[in-house]
């Protein structure tokens, strides 16, 4: 068996964040309590998160343990980075977290899916209202195919970061991808044969082998396809709002 599929199967499944970090009120909590709160969501460890930041180890590490003061440049990163409100991570103000998410497109889990044919709005396809609180800054896709099965099934939408995710991150796990030509897959990621390609492979399915890849993200979440709805007029016109704020250039559509 070759490192790469080692690594994979040791990785089997995807990092989806402690629910009770998600739920956490944040009364009482002071500003370096709440930005741990917000790394834990991206990252397993602040060395990680330091590195993903560009923030060296000792002030990061100094700013979650409190015994070093962040400057407001820092917390503007941090707060835009970690896809948190800057009022929330600063002063505890506001809310953290939705109960909404848009499904900007679907991915395949078999066939590819291209955006220029399933003619995707820029604002996405529609907003759902999930059964657990999820992140601002967060963006969903509706799974289409078996390919992933029985890990995912059709009809399931999966939630990643706005953002994406470094490549070096999702190697051996699941992710969405969006590839050179356009196509959106749901895979596991690992390195290819040559440098900068990837293979994404499926639990039944042949892999597809020394892919270039655009855009990643890593799953964090799974809603199955029997627990969400599709959000009210008066739900989806909040969202609008908000992801007029945030943008959603270079979202994975």
């Amino acid at each position: 068996m070759s490192p790469n599929l080692q690594k994979a199967d040791r990785k089997s499944k995807p990092f989806i964040p402690d629910l009770q970090i998600l739920f956490l009120q944040n009364a009482g909590m002071e500003k370096h309590q709440r930005l741990q709160i917000a790394r834990k969501r991206h990252f397993r460890t602040a060395k990680e998160a330091a590195l993903s930041l560009g923030v060296p180890y000792g002030t990061y590490s100094g700013h979650e343990k409190g015994t070093r003061g962040i400057k407001e440049n820092e917390l503007a990163i941090y707060a835009r980075r970690l896809h948190v409100p800057k009022a929330w991570l600063a002063f505890g103000e506001g809310e953290l977290d939705d109960f909404t998410v848009t499904v900007m497109g679907k991915i395949g889990a078999g066939s590819s899916i291209m955006p220029e044919v399933e003619q995707v709005p820029a604002d996405g396809l529609y907003e759902i209202r999930t059964p657990f609180t999820v992140p601002r800054g967060a963006i969903a896709f509706e799974v289409d195919g078996d390919s992933m099965w029985p890990r995912y099934d059709p009809g399931d939408v999966i939630v990643c970061w706005r953002q994406g995710s470094n490549m070096e991150e999702v190697i051996g796990w699941e992710a969405a991808v969006r590839t050179a030509d356009g196509q959106r897959y749901l895979k596991r990621i690992l390195e290819g044969a040559e440098p900068g390609t990837f293979d994404l492979e499926s639990h039944n399915a042949p892999p597809i082998r020394g892919v270039l890849i655009e855009w990643v993200a890593q799953v964090h979440a799974v809603i199955r396809a029997d627990m969400w709805k599709k959000a009210t007029p008066k739900e989806q016109k909040a969202i609008g709002r908000r992801l007029a704020v945030v943008g959603l250039a270079n979202t994975g559509g």
